[in-house]
């Protein structure tokens, strides 16, 4: 298992409980000893989970470990039949999409993917999409329109790719379109962040009826190092950046840019997958349910609403000099 910096008290008290269990006799005395340190092991967890820092909540979102589109496609779907291609120019393995079965129900699955293994992670651009990523999508969304599927999107990027290719076919231009035309989509829309929601990368995909984020993910408009390079010229100053950026599960939720925060298990998603998994099926389904017996109307226009009505304020007035 590997831990982060700020979990070595963890990391410490795990590993004294493995010794213990090698070199410990089969007595009463010991299963009572092991089981007191497994239950402060329970307690440091949730104390230290419960007061991460924005920082630190970056950090669990970048566990390599973390499960990503594909894992959540075997642990939450009872099936998946990828598709492939923009008809344009060509497949970009960074974003991931096809048919699935939620249950008995027929949906439309997307995510970004950033990959395991460095080869993986090279082949899918670390979850970085370009243009055709994001054409690939559309086209598929407007496919499960076409036979009113409801979309799945599952967002896990530090943004777009910022290369002089992507930059050439439109990727600007690409993600724009993709938010209008999510806006109007005539079918019901579900989006979840579960791990990385940087900035346009994540907004090309994030357009939807409910938007909901995993506790320990984040979302924001850009990566704290990229904050921290504009506003203090330099990458050191991310943790600064990542307080200042206010984009936690919780800062979410209390400003309405999210609908919901789905729990994670304790001590992050990489620490249990398959309950991850299934938090993530019950939520879906949850929100299916009330999705799909709606008017196309009413959903349309919730939707357009819901968006609109972010970063709404009232004036009271001018403020005493």
């Amino acid at each position: 298992m590997d831990y982060l910096d700020f979990e070595k008290p963890i990391a410490d008290l795990a590993r004294k409980i493995e010794v213990f269990e090698k070199e410990s006799t089969e007595t009463v005395e010991s299963a009572e000893r092991l089981r007191e340190l497994k239950r402060k092991l329970t307690e440091l967890t949730r104390e230290i989970y419960s007061q991460l820092t924005p920082w630190e909540t970056v950090q669990v979102a970048r566990h390599k470990d973390r499960p990503h589109t594909t894992d959540y496609l075997s642990l939450v779907f009872d099936e998946f039949v990828e598709l492939h291609g923009d008809k344009v120019f060509g497949d970009d393995r960074a974003i991931r999409v096809g048919f699935a079965t939620l249950d008995r129900m027929k949906v439309m699955v997307l995510g970004h993917q950033k990959g395991r293994t460095f080869k993986d992670r090279t082949e899918n651009f670390f979850g970085c999409a370009h243009p055709e990523g994001y054409r690939k999508a559309m086209a598929k969304m407007r496919l499960a329109e076409k036979y009113s599927l409801p979309v799945i999107c599952l967002i896990d990027t530090p943004g777009a790719y910022p290369g002089i290719g992507a930059e050439e076919r439109g990727q600007a231009q690409v993600i724009a379109e993709n938010m209008y035309e999510m806006s109007r989509l005539r079918t019901p829309i579900i989006c979840v962040v579960i791990g990385e929601g940087g900035s346009g990368g994540a907004l090309g995909i994030g357009v939807g009826d409910r938007v909901a984020v995993m506790e320990h993910a984040y979302y924001s408009v850009i990566s704290p190092e990229g904050c921290a390079g504009i506003l203090w010229k330099g990458a050191e100053h991310a943790e600064k950046a990542a307080t200042a950026l206010k984009f936690t599960s919780k800062n979410l939720l209390e400003m309405g840019i999210v609908d919901d925060v789905i729990p994670e298990p304790l001590g992050g998603a990489h620490r249990d997958h398959h309950r991850t998994g299934a938090q993530m099926k019950a939520y879906l389904k949850k929100n299916l349910k009330d999705l799909v017996g709606k008017p196309v109307e009413t959903l349309l226009d919730e939707r357009y609403q819901r968006f609109r009505k972010i970063g709404v304020f009232d004036e009271v007035g001018e403020v005493p000099a």
